[in-house]
Parts: structure tokens; C-alpha cells; sequence
């Protein structure tokens, strides 16, 4: 079963995406030790992206004047160590090769939202799935990309480069346009992007209370 496991791609995935997740949290953690003051915007801006999605990450991040070179980069680092963990995961475990029963409800909600999403992508194939990741709708994010991609049928190596492609250049343009308005909410008041960040996490609680309600 380990022989299997290792020399599957999700599995080498997998490895790939912890070693990013430890060599990350080593990062914040020698940065904590040295200069907990500098790292905690970035440790705040990680868990934004993470919880609510990059429009809160990044807006965070261009709200207390970060630029382009340190908000872009770590929601790339974010967002593509969520897919390599995430998506190999639950590739594993539906092939019975892991059991992770604590994320089991988790991986049922993520398949729901992709089986719903992806008829329009299974039609279209490639050019639908860098589509759904890149459009920044609810529930399209790169990590229900990349189980859509697994549930039509692409190759591993395949779906992971149109799904980080796609997530790579939706950050850079998210990166433009929140910048932009977040230096227009600075102009109006010293505040106004802290309370463009907490909106963003409004609307997206109210979106998430609303898809459970349908549900």
C-alpha cells in the first residue's frame, strides 16, 4: 500500500505540496522568532486567504501598503500549496488509499460543489477549467478546479498546470484591481481599506450562509 501510495502521481503531489507547507510554516516561524511584529500582517493576510479567499487575503495585504512583490507571491505560495495538499488528498482517499474520516465531510462538499460546476467544464474540456478557476464567481476557486479536472478524466500533471496557470494569472490581475482600489479607499480615509477588507469578509459569510440555506 506504501509502494502505491508514493509511486502514484497524487501521492508525489502530495509530498510535494507538504514539503511547500513546512518549509512555509518554518519560514513564519523563524520570522516570528526574529521579527514577530513584521511577520503578523503576513500570518494575517495567510489566514484571510485561507478561511475567507484571496480578495480578503490580498486586499489585507494592500491595505496595510504592502506591494505588488509581497502580496502577489505569498497568495501564489497560498493558494498553490492549497491545491497540491488539498486535491491529491482527495484523490487518495477516494481511491481508498488514504482514510482521513475528520475530512471526510470536507471532501463531500467539495465534490458536490464540483460536480455541480462542471458539466459547462467537462463540455469544454481544458479551456473550461482554466475558465472556472480563473473567474472569480462562489465555489470556483483552483482547489474545485482541480477536482473537476480529476472527475472528467485529465492527467495529473496535466490538470495541475491549467489549474495553478490559471490561478497564477487571476492573482496577478486581483493584484491590479485591489490595489487600485484600495489606494482609492485610502483617499477617502486613512480606514476605508481595513473596512473594504471586513465588507469582503461580510459578503463572503453572508454568500456562504446563503449557499447552506439552499442546500
Amino acid at each position: 500500500m506504501r509502494e502505491l501510495f508514493f509511486s502514484s502521481p497524487e501521492g508525489r503531489i502530495l509530498a510535494v505540496g507538504l514539503a511547500l507547507t513546512a518549509l512555509m510554516l518554518l519560514a513564519f516561524g523563524v520570522g516570528w522568532r526574529l521579527h514577530p511584529d513584521g511577520v503578523f500582517p503576513y500570518a494575517i493576510m495567510t489566514g484571510l486567504n485561507l478561511i475567507i479567499g484571496r480578495e480578503a487575503g490580498m486586499t489585507f495585504g494592500y491595505a496595510r501598503g504592502f506591494s505588488h512583490a509581497q502580496v502577489v507571491p505569498l497568495n501564489i505560495l497560498i493558494e498553490t500549496i492549497q491545491v497540491l495538499v488539498v486535491y491529491p488528498l482527495f484523490v487518495l482517499s477516494t481511491r481508498h488509499l488514504i482514510q482521513l474520516k475528520g475530512l471526510q465531510r470536507f471532501f463531500v462538499r467539495m465534490q458536490h460543489a464540483a460536480e455541480s460546476g462542471g458539466g459547462a467544464v467537462r463540455h469544454f474540456g481544458i479551456a473550461g477549467l482554466f475558465v472556472f478557476v480563473f473567474v472569480p464567481f462562489w465555489m470556483t476557486g483552483p482547489v474545485v478546479g482541480a477536482i473537476i479536472g480529476f472527475l472528467i478524466g485529465l492527467r495529473p500533471w496535466v490538470n495541475l498546470l491549467v489549474v495553478l496557470v490559471s490561478t497564477y494569472i487571476a492573482i496577478a490581475i486581483w493584484g491590479l484591481l485591489l490595489n487600485e482600489l484600495s489606494d482609492w479607499a485610502a483617499e477617502v480615509n486613512r480606514f476605508a481599506p481595513f473596512a473594504l477588507v471586513l465588507a469582503i469578509v461580510l459578503i463572503a459569510i453572508a454568500l456562504h450562509l446563503l449557499h447552506r440555506h439552499r442546500k
